[in-house]
């Protein structure tokens, strides 16, 4: 099992600074292999509210995390022109939920050569994700590596329910699997165009989808979630983030003795 982790936004070098030294003090004892995971412009917001630092300043944070802990690093593109530039710093290009159909963002960050995680969007059914990663192995020869996370989907308005099914049939196509468990817990735009969440939740979605089985687990954790920029109701604290992985490798390790994996 991998982790993906990290604030949601990039607010401030201080804050991305802090949780990356501690993320990778604690994945180091518990023996994970962590991906820093933190975002310069969130640009698919309900509200015309704060988006981050924008990329120039976030991937001079980002490298700045790379060059001191050694961190592989994951972050957003949300636009095809994007992928060149910040390929320059990440290892992985994350596809946002929203933007998992759009084909030219799909085709640039594939011809990066990087890894390229596209997130399930809420409005698609699991075997949907074939055509992305079809547009992504089309546009780089077959070579690129496609990481599919599952978030849940949208259940009515200001809720998002999880099918663990999802994680079992995106298995079949060959991708290695994540399970994004803060998003999971979100409730968006549910408080007057911002969004809600209950993070209190978490753990208990995360054993589910480790206990069905996945390569990968997408925790957003910060100093002081609710202090955040976004995501504020459903990030992890990061002072609880050692337990929550102690669980994590605990069940991980469980459910791949039974499948003698």
């Amino acid at each position: 099992m991998f982790l993906i982790a990290g604030p949601c936004a990039i607010e401030s070098r201080e804050i991305v600074m802090q949780t990356a030294a501690t993320l990778k003090e604690v994945c180091e004892r518990l023996g994970i292999q962590l991906y820093f995971k933190s975002s310069f412009d969130k640009a698919n917001r309900t509200s015309p509210s704060m988006r981050g630092v924008g990329m120039e300043k976030g991937l001079e944070i980002l490298k700045e995390v790379k060059q001191t802990y050694g961190l592989p690093i994951l972050t957003d593109v949300h636009e095809s022109w994007q992928c060149a530039k910040v390929a320059e710093v990440a290892d992985v290009l994350q596809i946002p939920a929203f933007l998992a159909r759009q084909t030219d963002l799909l085709e640039a960050a594939a011809k990066t050569g990087k890894i390229v995680n596209v997130k399930k969007g809420q409005f698609m059914a699991p075997w949907d994700m074939r055509g992305a990663i079809a547009k992504i192995k089309g546009a780089s020869d077959d070579k690129a590596v496609v990481w599919l996370t599952e978030r849940g989907s949208s259940f009515g308005y200001g809720n998002i329910v999880v099918d663990m099914t999802s994680l079992v049939k995106m298995r079949e196509y060959g991708c290695p699997v994540v399970f994004d468990a803060t998003h999971a817990v979100q409730q968006p735009s549910s408080q007057a165009g911002v969004t809600g969440g209950n993070r209190e939740m978490v753990p208990h979605l995360m054993r589910a989808a480790l206990a069905v089985g996945i390569d990968g687990l997408f925790l957003e954790v910060h100093p002081d979630p609710d202090k955040a920029i976004s995501d504020a109701a459903n990030q992890v604290r990061l002072s609880d983030i050692e337990t929550i992985l102690e669980q994590a490798l605990a069940i991980d390790k469980l459910n791949k003795q039974l499948l003698g994996l």
